[in-house]
């Protein structure tokens, strides 16, 4: 049997999953949790084989941030990412921090089942079009994207920035101070060799990093 934790911050959500799940005469649900903390200590308490993780949490860390500390908690456990984010968005990103497989919540319904046997197996679990970005950008450095070049928590900032957030609101949702904030917009600048936040919003925006 194929033992599934479910980590996600909306309830209904959990409930959807839980029931694809249980639905499977392979798969039985281990246990669930909304928050990062009660998922970091479920996933210490409790054996499993697949985890089923969302990006967006409440609490300062998102499902990119936990992905270190579950390898470390859980090493032979298959992480898929569950998100409402486009692939182009996070998932190159989750694959490179150790995560197996990608989906979105709207291709859930048909897609879990399938992701979660294909990630158990050892494969991974991502689109043709991302595996295709993969290939071009292995040990290619010069090629790659602007924003990979950016730390989990730059990538982050800039997303916040590209949405018109200012320091103060920033600051509040990643649980840092604005200083820090402040910080990490001088990294993204330097790297991606912009001076201003219109160039962000422009470059977000055309690279598909935001709604």
């Amino acid at each position: 049997m194929i033992e599934i934790l479910i980590v996600d911050d909306h309830s209904i959500v959990r409930e959807g999953l839980k029931q694809l799940v249980a639905d499977e005469s392979d798969m039985v649900f281990a246990g669930e949790a909304g928050t990062a903390v009660d998922a970091l200590r479920l996933i210490r308490e409790q054996s499993c084989d697949v985890i089923v993780l969302d990006i967006t949490m409440p609490g300062g860390k998102s499902g990119l941030d936990l992905l270190p500390e579950i390898r470390s908690l859980r090493p032979t456990a298959k992480v898929l990412i569950l998100s409402m984010h486009a692939e182009e968005q996070f998932a190159i990103r989750a694959l490179k921090s150790g995560a197996s497989g990608y989906i979105t919540k709207q291709s859930a319904s048909n897609e879990l089942v399938r992701a979660i046997r294909k990630v158990q197996s050892g494969g991974k679990y991502i689109s043709q079009s991302i595996a295709e970005q993969l290939a071009f950008f292995v040990g290619d450095d010069g090629n790659k994207p602007l924003h990979e070049r950016l730390s989990d928590r730059e990538f982050q900032v800039l997303r916040l920035l590209a949405v018109g957030k200012n320091m103060r609101e920033i600051g509040g949702e990643l649980f840092i101070s604005e200083k820090t904030v402040g910080t990490y917009r001088l990294r993204i600048m330097e790297k991606m060799n912009m001076s201003r936040n219109a160039e962000l919003v422009r470059y977000a925006v055309q690279n598909k990093l935001i709604e």
